[in-house]
């Protein structure tokens, strides 16, 4: 049987994919990162454990006030153990893959230098 963590995996959103593929430099640069990482109770969408970052990317369900709210406490919890997380819209992923990437870089490179950070290079509009 599998987990909720190993379903998620398998089963990936359109925009998961697509940032997946856009952090593929730092992957190959260096940066370890997990997808639907557990972390205490929670699954994470993406996780560097080396730069203590979480990356989530947030749908239309994380809108309402009770969300934000829940997402303020998760994100205080991660916090609570030496965690950042970062937040992007599916919208931002999806026509802001540049900024996105331009963020991530810069928490990797407060969080956890490489000698050399890769280059994006250029943004191409595949999915």
């Amino acid at each position: 049987m599998l987990t909720r963590a190993q379903r998620l995996r398998k089963d990936p959103t359109p925009v998961e994919v697509r940032f997946w593929r856009l952090i593929e430099p730092l992957r190959l640069g260096g940066y370890h990162f997990r997808k639907q990482v557990p972390l205490g109770p929670f699954i994470v969408d993406f996780a560097c454990h080396a730069a203590k970052l979480v990356v989530e990317i947030d749908g239309d369900t994380h809108f309402s006030d009770e969300a934000m709210t829940k997402d303020r406490q998760r994100d205080a919890a991660l916090a609570a153990h030496g965690f950042v997380v970062l937040r992007f819209t599916n919208h931002e992923v999806m026509t802001n893959a540049e900024g996105v990437y331009v963020t991530l870089t810069s928490a990797l490179a407060e969080r956890h230098p490489l000698p050399t950070l890769p280059s994006r290079g250029r943004v191409t509009s595949r999915s």
